[in-house]
């Protein structure tokens, strides 16, 4: 669907039942005044079919939206309404003249149509019908059909089931039905037509054979006084937005039959000399598939339009498109331009002047978004595309034309700031089958298509030709082996689990827990959902879910992991509705004690206290400032406290509020409104109060923040927590490329985050690789871990006792 797009048609199936005359109100101006389908047909003369218009009335009727539909004698379920758009008008007391299907057969052409479809109308019996609209009808009786106000007048001739009173007689190849002269309408088909032969006049006056003395038997149509750089402009808006053009030439590149259905042209013989203006556009066809074919050199006409994906309220950018089209095809076979190849794009993204981009001249030599819109509708080439973000359900995948763009050891582009988006990031899309595709994989050769703007992702390649899928054999990490003496500590979205998602997702995340991050004492989940999901029945409970994902790691080989978490306030945690999302704990008994201390509920706040020097936690676990609103319609951080080797570790789970709603980084608006990061810094805010609570009464605390912060490492949110150097984010301790645990829209970036209180000092770190960067994923985000000496509380005790742990772990190799 394209509800945001002006002036479009779909065609719509509906169930036929009993025929009933039609009774409507006599058109007093425009109507149908003559009907042929004989076109073409064995023993007819004229080679086309064609609807006569005609106006009764004293004053000009516009046609623009109108449409001239057809459909069949006696529709079945299956059978749909053939639309074709019109424009221009009917001068009073003329006619205007719409050509239909050609045949093979007859020898007189019509007089120049005013305007053109392909409907195939029955030559003996079918309904005719003038609209205001160019939506497909959905009516199939002659009643339901005069309840339809869009439907101006209506012909049924022969058998037809849709007429209005009685249908006329059954024509014949050689027959049209023609109203009186005086143009009467009794809303009786019968008594308003005549059988006879055809005779169509065009709003010119013209006639088979009359018009010109000397006439031209096949004259050729000519280009209209617009070309599509005109439609394009300088800007990322037409300059005839909203405007009508009239055979607008170009040779068909590409066409698209499903979705948003269409075709692309680009003009091969007019081409300005201004890089900023696309010599190629989109042709919108709404529910028709083209009729067209590559190669064609044609003539459109139509209203330029500015489809915006996502809607007009939205963020994004438009798509420039010719809308409602009539399209003349002057010949066919002709040479599609060459490709435009593309790579080594500008590396400026996009223009901030704090506001809308789009009145904006383009600077394609100098943005690289600007140099997409630059191409947008033209033919373009990418050579040995490198895949940046993994194929997805929607045949969708991220390249980028700048290879050595902040490339990681992997294959992907890392994110690393707001002021470096990576302009070399393109989506590609394809109707047709799409390789499952990981980060690193390269599509050989040439892909080809035509650039648009989409939602979900901006700037894409339409691809029309794919190069040969080549993969990288990227493999799945497996992180070191803690040693005996460190406390392993891992965090993992588990993307909306509860127990009606398949066992397979269960047994996979599981592997990653037991195989790829090698049993961690301690597992911060999110994206616990209740023990029965998605369903809204007021359930809060996650222990079914839990027990089945314990379960599934011990299936693995892995420990029998014990876990605490508190139920939400139904419906108050946001995420899926009725999934009741959460934080919670594994922990492995073998090897940490978790602390139980009773009464965290979900609205109880958990207090620091000060019991023999030091802190512990007044429940645990418990739930941090719970009734901030710092925490509306997100989940609350969880704390719990943990024993390691005697030492007292206090471990956060969060999951702070998500992105959405925050505008497009590729959007309309620079810089764009990140909205989303105001809860975020509120929810940082409390976070970091509550560490700040243990320092004050033990400034040897262990602390270990973990979960999915929804945000980057370079984030406001992060920089209040690790601005005073009282905390450290551990993804800063990775080589700038590495900072990514997360693949959105070919940005390799960090969501999740390990922050540790600094007096831990000897740690060992890994975001470990095995869902973002993969087609084929159990979760969308990647684990991290880490593998610390908590502290004694004294750095000169923690010398001798590490050392002696290191004897130890030394002696057992």
């Amino acid at each position: 669907m394209r509800p945001t797009l002006p002036v479009v048609g779909t065609a719509v199936a509906a169930l036929v039942l009993a025929a009933v005359p039609a009774v409507a109100a006599p058109s007093t101006d425009a109507l149908i005044s003559e009907v042929y389908g004989g076109g073409g047909n064995s023993g007819a003369t004229l080679t086309q079919d064609f609807v006569e218009l005609a106006n009764k009335g004293t004053s000009a009727v516009s046609l623009d939206g109108f449409s001239v539909q057809y459909i069949s004698a006696t529709p079945g379920a299956t059978t749909q309404w053939g639309v074709t758009p019109l424009t221009g008008s009917i001068a009073p007391g003329k006619t205007f003249l719409v050509a239909e299907a050609k045949g093979t057969g007859g020898t007189v052409e019509l007089p120049a149509p005013d305007a053109t479809g392909t409907i195939a109308m029955s030559g003996t019996n079918g309904t005719i019908a003038l609209v205001s609209g160019t939506a497909a009808l959905t009516c199939k009786t002659a009643a339901d059909c005069a309840a339809d106000t869009r439907i101006k007048d209506l012909v049924g001739y022969g058998t037809a089931v849709v007429r209005e009173g009685s249908a006329t007689g059954a024509l014949s190849n050689p027959t049209s039905a023609s109203r009186a002269t005086a143009l009467g309408d009794t809303d009786d088909n019968s008594a308003d037509f005549t059988v006879g032969n055809p005779t169509p006049t065009n709003s010119k006056g013209e006639t088979p054979g009359g018009g010109d003395p000397d006439p031209d038997p096949d004259p050729d149509p000519t280009p209209g006084d617009k070309r599509v750089h005109d439609i394009q402009g300088v800007t990322r808006i037409s300059p005839l937005n909203g405007q009508k053009v009239t055979n607008v030439p170009g040779v068909v590149t590409g066409t698209r039959a499903s979705g948003d259905r269409g075709f692309w042209i680009q003009d091969v013989t007019g081409p300005d000399a201004d890089p900023r203006t696309s010599e190629g556009v989109f042709v919108y066809t709404a529910g028709t598939a083209p009729a067209v074919a590559v190669g064609d050199s044609v003539l459109v006409s139509g209203t330029i339009a500015e489809y915006r994906p996502g809607g007009e309220a939205g963020s994004n950018q438009t798509l420039t498109e010719i809308t409602a089209p009539t399209t003349i095809t002057v010949s066919k076979g002709n040479p599609v331009p060459a490709p435009v190849v593309v790579k080594n794009v500008p590396a400026g993204y996009l223009p901030a002047p704090g506001g809308s981009i789009e009145q904006l001249p383009l600077e394609p030599a100098k943005y690289g978004l600007d140099y997409f819109e630059s191409l947008e509708g033209t033919l373009v080439q990418v050579d040995d595309a490198r895949v940046v973000g993994p194929s997805n359900t929607f045949g969708e995948v991220w390249v980028t034309v700048n290879p050595d763009q902040n490339r990681n050891q992997r294959g992907g582009t890392t994110y690393p700031s707001y002021d470096q988006q990576n302009s070399g990031r393109l989506k590609i899309k394809t109707a047709g089958t799409l390789p499952a595709a990981n980060v690193g994989d390269v599509f050989a050769g040439a892909t080809v298509g035509a650039i648009e703007y989409t939602n979900f992702g901006g700037y894409t390649l339409a691809a029309l030709t794919l190069g040969a899928h080549t993969s990288s054999n990227l493999q799945r990490e497996i992180t070191a082996q803690q040693k005996e003496s460190e406390l392993s500590v891992a965090t993992y979205n588990v993307e909306n689990l509860d127990p009606s998602d398949p066992q397979d997702k269960f047994d996979r995340l599981a592997d990653g827990v037991t195989t790829n991050l090698r049993s961690p004492d301690v597992v911060v989940l999110e994206e616990i959902q209740d023990n029965n999901g998605a369903t809204n029945d007021g359930v809060v409970a996650a222990d079914q879910t839990l027990q089945k994902f314990s379960d599934a790691i011990v299936a693995k080989g892995g420990p029998r992991y014990q876990w605490r978490q508190i139920d939400p306030e139904n419906l108050k945690d946001g995420g899926e509705p009725g999934g009741n999302i959460r934080v919670g704990f594994f922990f492995n008994p073998q090897r940490v004690s978790f602390v139980d201390r009773p009464g965290g509920d979900f609205k109880t706040p958990v207090q620091v206290v000060k019991k023999n020097g030091r802190a512990q936690l007044s429940v645990s676990p418990g739930r941090i400032d719970p009734l901030n609103d710092a925490w509306a319609n997100s989940r609350k951080p969880l704390a719990g406290e943990f024993k390691f080797r005697g030492r007292t570790v206090f471990v956060v789970a969060n999951h702070f509020n998500s992105k959405g709603g925050d505008e497009a980084i590729h959007g309309r608006n620079q810089p764009p409104n990140r909205t989303s990061e105001v809860q975020r810094a509120k929810q940082a805010t409390a976070l970091k109060a509550f560490t700040e609570q243990l320092r004050a009464v033990d400034k040897g605390a262990n602390v270990v923040l973990a979960g999915d912060l929804n945000d980057y490492q370079f984030s406001p949110a992060l920089k209040t927590l690790t601005g005073d150097g009282n905390l450290k984010a551990l993804i800063e301790s990775l080589p700038a490329n590495e900072r990514y645990s997360y693949v959105f829209e070919g940005n390799s970036q960090t969501l999740d985050h390990l922050v540790m209180s600094k007096n831990i000092t000897r740690f060992s770190y890994d975001v470990v690789h095995i869902n973002a960067e993969f087609a084929d994923q159990a979760s969308d985000h990647d684990p991290q871990i880490v593998r610390a000496r908590p502290s004694t509380g004294d750095a000169n005790v923690d010398r001798i006792v590490f050392a002696l742990e290191d004897l130890i772990d030394c002696l057992k190799k």
